[in-house]
């Protein structure tokens, strides 16, 4: 199985290779050669990023999920039932 890493590098060298067969001049291959290589250094670190992220908003979802099934919902009930029941005594006097 691929990793994003990998396929960022296949794709980072893919665009080396062009360059380095293509392009002619030392200087301006160099310096396309250095942008590919901060492309793929920063491509790295958002995908990175990007999955920590999604990792710690599983974990929390789970978290939340979890939490839910705790909650005593026969208890809720009841307790709605009371104040309802509270809510529909007659006054006295009426």
């Amino acid at each position: 199985m691929f990793t994003s890493e990998a396929v960022i590098d296949a794709v980072q060298n893919g665009k080396k290779t062009f360059v380095n067969t293509f392009v002619t001049n030392e200087a301006v291959k160099e310096a396309m050669v250095n942008f590919v290589d901060t492309q793929a250094e920063y491509t790295k670190k958002a995908v990175k990023v990007g999955q920590d992220t999604a990792a710690v908003l599983t974990s929390e979802m789970v978290k939340s999920m979890q939490q839910a099934t705790k909650f005593d919902y026969s208890k809720f009930g009841e307790g709605i039932m009371k104040a309802y029941q509270t809510t529909q005594k007659p006054a006295k006097g009426a």
